[in-house]
């Protein structure tokens, strides 16, 4: 059994965009999911050390460390072990491949100084460690796990297996330059490797890193921080289904927002919020077959009906929260859950976040249909009616619905980035009906939001609490970045929400807003990467240089995010997010522009 967790930024992923696996900076794969980004777990040590299952490959170094890399401009991931008897990589790989129903890990392991003993444990648990498997062994180069459910696993290699009833526990010798290939797969591939199993590894390595650097090569950002863009820019393309073209918000589930306690969410779909932001930066990168595959999903699945904030990757609806009550859950962090009850709540910013993309997406030539407009008129007319209901917000919370500025904002981003794009094109649109009420929510928020006597645009309609989402109001072009109101805002988040370059998304205090009491949460990093956006478009460029670089600082040795900070600075909660990384991709473009303009 595994000794214990490993912190959550010692994790690097992986990804044939059809689902993902956490490899640790120790070469087990604590996490992966079968054959989907939201199937049940086959390793999910991660959620459970010790029932979880994983697979590992550890060279037997006394004292060794370990280092991770990407090999740059893509998602293969390298695993290096020093020590003094020796120096030890894996080469870890997902091959990009249509839908065919087979999934391939290819693990590459090569002794580079001196000889090495290593030792390999597959310990495969599926559906969530529910359902029991046996091994059965073909030939000395093949293990076939089993599940009683009829769900297999093939690990094949070129070095002799052996296994017991359940798993795989096997020590090998690489000498001193010798390489071993492990792959692993859910059914048997037509690819006929068994002939010449280190040439398939090689057409799978040399067509993996041809897939990366050809996507990669279509980003248009060049300047300050471009290496690091090109990194959040391929995390983001890992969290997009190559089949439906949606995008999931994060990629593993019930990873604590705070260690030990109950925010323990599941991450796998793809909300519109999060998609449309998601496309919008991937838009401005220059990505724009991404945008065009996300548009025809968001046609099919979002705006044909009546629109919900999440669905699965399919188009479907998510199922209910359920508690994995066999996990013992990320550092005994519980419940585990799978999953997501925010799909029943009311969310009204969603409209302005999905408009704002396809205002994007026609700025940018894309083919917007007259069929499409009548769907996108239908939702703005929704808007027309309901920008005055209470909802749940942007942070989904679970107690009283109120009026949030946010929600409210984005209501009049739907407004203005429909009229935007019914003008481009001269579509019809009741003009009077949707200018007026633009105006009125404009009015609205910038007088009924204000509180006089704190000086800052606040959280809620008659409400005294600062939210950090007050930093989108100039990031989305409702107020000038240097009015005087908004600099008086920006204060009052400094004053009450910041912490060195982080913020806090709110403070629950005792109105327990959020509704799930006063748990204390760590800093929200896509917010302080709001933060850096807001200074530099403020025309504070030395400080927001200095922030930006500061949170960076913050990341994993891979340049990973989570949604959030400990107080120690440790990653916390599902990962790696994609909000985050957007917000990451979106503070570099302001920066670099602004930078370039002095």
């Amino acid at each position: 059994m595994k000794d214990a967790y490993e912190p959550i930024e010692n994790y690097g992923v992986i990804g044939n965009l059809h689902t993902v696996a956490l490899v640790s900076n120790a070469g087990s794969i604590d996490y992966l999911c079968l054959p989907r980004f939201d199937s049940p777990t086959v390793f999910g040590a991660l959620l459970d050390k010790d029932k979880g299952g994983y697979f590992s490959i550890t060279p037997q170094f006394t004292h060794a460390s370990y280092k991770q890399i990407y090999l740059t401009d893509s998602a293969i991931l390298v695993t290096r072990f020093f020590a003094d008897e020796g120096i030890a990589e894996i080469t870890d790989f997902m091959p990009i491949v249509d839908d065919n129903g087979v999934l391939t890990i290819v693990r590459k392991v090569t002794a580079i100084r001196g000889d090495t003993n290593f030792n390999l444990v597959c310990r495969p648990r599926f559906n969530y460690a529910e359902t029991p498997h046996n091994i059965l062994s073909t030939d000395e180069n093949r293990i076939v796990f089993k599940a009683d459910d009829g769900q297999e696993l093939h690990l094949w290699s070129d070095v002799k297996l052996v296994s017991d009833k359940q798993d795989v526990d096997e020590m090998f010798l690489l000498q001193q330059g010798q390489t071993a290939c492990f792959v692993l797969q859910n059914s048997i591939d037509d690819s006929g490797f068994k002939t010449d199993f280190h040439h398939y590894c090689l057409n799978c390595y040399n067509k993996t890193y041809d897939f990366w650097k050809k996507w990669t090569s279509q980003c248009t950002f060049t300047g300050r921080w471009e290496e690091t863009v090109r990194r959040s820019a391929i995390t983001l393309k890992l969290l997009t289904s190559r089949i439906y073209g949606s995008v999931m918000a994060a990629a593993t589930f019930a990873l604590p927002e705070t260690l030990g306690g109950i925010r323990n969410w599941d991450y796998r779909y793809s909300w519109v919020r999060d998609a449309s932001f998601t496309m919008y930066v991937l838009l401005r990168l220059g990505f724009i077959e991404d945008a065009e595959s996300y548009m025809k999903w968001v046609e099919t699945n979002c705006i044909a009906d009546d629109m919900h904030l999440m669905y699965t990757m399919d188009g479907k609806h998510p199922s209910t929260e359920t508690e994995l009550t066999q996990f013992a859950g990320y550092k005994d962090s519980k419940p585990v859950l799978i999953g997501n009850n925010a799909f029943g709540q009311k969310q009204m910013d969603i409209y302005g976040e999905l408009i704002d993309t396809i205002y994007l997406f026609n700025k940018y030539d894309g083919q917007i249909t007259f069929e499409f407009w009548q769907m996108i008129s239908k939702q703005i007319d929704f808007v027309c009616e309901h920008w005055q209901d209470p909802d749940h917000g942007l942070w989904e919370i679970r107690g009283d619905k109120r009026a949030f500025l946010h929600s409210r904002l984005m209501c009049w981003v739907a407004l203005d980035r429909g009229i935007k794009i019914g003008e481009s094109r001269s579509f019809p649109f009741p003009r009077e009906r949707w200018y007026d009420m633009r105006d009125k929510i404009y009015l609205n928020i910038y007088n009924d939001f204000w509180n006089p006597e704190k000086e800052a645009y606040v959280q809620y309609l008659g409400g005294e609490t600062m939210d950090a989402s007050v930093l989108l109001m100039p990031l989305v072009r409702f107020i000038t970045p240097t009015d005087p109101r908004w600099l008086k805002t920006l204060e009052a988040v400094e004053r009450e929400l910041k912490l060195d370059v982080l913020i806090y998304r709110y403070r629950n205090s005792e109105l327990n807003i959020d509704g799930l009491g006063g748990e204390e949460e760590g800093t929200f990093t896509m917010c302080s990467f709001w933060y850096a956006e807001c200074l530099a478009k403020a025309g504070n460029l030395d400080k927001a240089n200095e922030v930006y670089a500061k949170i960076l600082g913050y990341g994993s040795p891979l340049r990973l995010y989570s949604e959030q900070l400990s107080k120690r600075g440790q990653q916390l909660g599902n990962f790696p997010q994609a909000f985050t990384h957007l917000s990451l991709i979106s503070a570099a473009l302001a920066l670099n522009k602004y930078n370039d303009d002095n």
